[in-house]
């Protein structure tokens, strides 16, 4: 019997708390309904370096079908690895006046007028993966001295002269200009710096060139027969170094340590069939999404003035080896059929 009453309260109080609720039944205070209109015909630029590999095809899965869902238009202007192409289509988007401008700098100092330019035209500022010393509003993306930090400790465990091996290493980085380069040479020469068990033998640059790094690679296993490895600046352009190593027929004796955004093919492929040892990865497909969070808070939530209150939104990393490289990784084809 008190059973039975208990019940009925509580089927009492359910249906008075149901009865209460907004005719449309939206379980919230109906933030959705006024997210939607904040974000509907807004305008989002999107100015890649390219659009010819995975990181940016990644980045823009997330974008459009954030635009799609909520009504909003991105606007893509590809760089095409020209500086002034660059410029140019940044100076062409603050002049239709978008909402949100997202730029991923060639090199360090390349934007860094036009990100104060836009902001000062009232234009909040994303900057992907590459960054001017000026934020804008946000960063998006990888963390170059941890990265090359790990690169450094990877290299030194298998490397090092404390390890039975002879210390010998090379660096070959991508364009000196850009801000990876440049963050991540003076991680590794801070690394290095005072080491006995580790000699940086050569460092040069290939300038995100796999065909450059090749040539590179191939001349510096000459004038060091007895090289033990290499750290190089992208997985892309370190293929070509892969490439070098096995024309020398020193696969699996030459250490070859990386970086990259994850996507299957790029890294968990190169690291199982041997032409990385290890593959430092800051996952491309999660930073579509901080990337798509960031632009729909900003369109939301303007900074007065933009450019004031800049934040970083940093990837985290996962060392891809042949313990993990079976699970580590993402497919571009995936995300482009189910989305990031």
């Amino acid at each position: 019997m008190r059973l039975n009453i208990v019940i009925g309260g509580l089927l009492a109080m359910m249906a008075f708390a149901l009865a209460a609720l907004p005719a449309h039944a939206e379980f919230d205070d109906g933030q959705i309904n006024k997210t939607s209109a904040l974000l509907k015909g807004k305008k989002v630029g999107f100015v890649p370096i390219s659009m010819g590999f995975d990181l940016p095809q990644a980045w823009y899965e997330g974008l459009h079908r954030a635009a799609e869902l909520y009504g909003f238009e991105v606007l893509v202007r590809e760089a095409n690895w020209n500086v002034q192409a660059g410029a140019q289509a940044i100076n062409q988007l603050i002049g239709e006046k978008v909402d949100v401008l997202i730029i991923q700098p060639p090199e360090m100092l390349a934007y860094a007028k036009l990100v104060d330019k836009a902001n000062a035209a009232g234009i909040s500022v994303i900057q992907i993966n590459l960054k001017s010393p000026n934020t804008g509003d946000a960063y998006v993306g990888a963390n170059w001295t941890e990265i090359f930090k790990r690169e450094a400790q990877g290299i030194t465990a298998i490397c090092s002269r404390d390890k039975g091996r002879n210390g010998k290493i090379a660096l070959i980085q991508g364009a000196l200009a850009t801000s990876g380069s440049q963050i991540g040479s003076q991680a590794l020469k801070e690394f290095f710096a005072g080491r006995k068990d580790i000699d940086v033998v050569a460092d040069q640059a290939a300038d995100w060139d796999a065909s450059k790094a090749r040539a590179v690679a191939g001349t510096i296993l000459k004038q060091h027969p007895d090289l033990c490895g290499f750290i190089g600046f992208w997985e892309v352009q370190d293929i070509g170094i892969a490439a070098a190593i096995k024309e020398a027929g020193l696969q699996g004796k030459v250490v070859l340590v990386t970086n990259g955004g994850g996507e299957q093919k790029s890294n968990c492929a190169n690291v199982a069939n041997g032409n990385f040892t290890m593959d430092v990865s800051y996952d491309a497909r999660g930073q579509a999404r901080d990337l798509t969070t960031v632009v729909e808070s900003l369109l939301q939530n303007k900074p007065a003035p933009p450019g004031s209150h800049p934040i970083g939104i940093y990837s985290p990393l996962t060392n891809i080896d042949k313990s993990n490289a079976a699970l580590g990784c993402w497919s571009l084809d995936g995300v482009k059929r189910d989305g990031p």
